[in-house]
Parts: structure tokens; C-alpha cells; sequence
């Protein structure tokens, strides 16, 4: 048996590691505890993709890049009208 520990959260920690479990359970069809809960954070905590690990994820043909440029560069537009 692994050794344990006590930590203290807060009320609103609980909740949302609560939360976190209550869909692991509802995900895995079978209990989840708090321990796990709290090693599934942290694990995912781990493994959290930078932007550019998305890099050439996206497959758009030319018009929807098009698409996409004319729309920042309205963005932009109306942002430089606003200064």
C-alpha cells in the first residue's frame, strides 16, 4: 500500500475536485475518488499542448485561408479606427 497524506483545501477546491471526479466516474462508468481525481489534473497538467504543437493540424483550403485573413484584417481595421 502507497503511503498517504492529509492536505487541507479549501471548500470551493473540494467542490471542483468533486466535480472533476463526478465526470471521471460518469467518463469511466465506475467509481472515482478524490485521489484520482487530483492525479488526472495533474497528469493533464503535464501534457498541455503549446500553440505550436498545433502547427499544420488545421487542413483549410485557399479560400477559407482567405477567408480568415480578410477577417483579422477587419479586426484590425476597426481597432486601429478606434485609437
Amino acid at each position: 500500500m502507497t503511503e498517504s497524506k492529509t492536505i487541507k483545501v479549501s471548500k470551493e477546491t473540494y467542490a471542483e475536485l468533486s466535480e472533476i471526479a463526478g465526470e471521471l466516474q460518469v467518463k469511466l462508468k465506475r467509481p472515482v475518488s478524490l485521489d484520482e481525481a487530483i492525479r488526472h489534473v495533474t497528469k493533464h497538467r503535464k501534457k498541455r499542448a503549446k500553440i505550436s504543437d498545433l502547427a499544420g493540424s488545421w487542413d483549410m483550403s485557399d479560400g477559407e485561408a482567405e477567408q480568415v485573413k480578410a477577417a483579422i484584417d477587419k479586426s484590425w481595421e476597426k481597432w486601429r479606427s478606434q485609437e
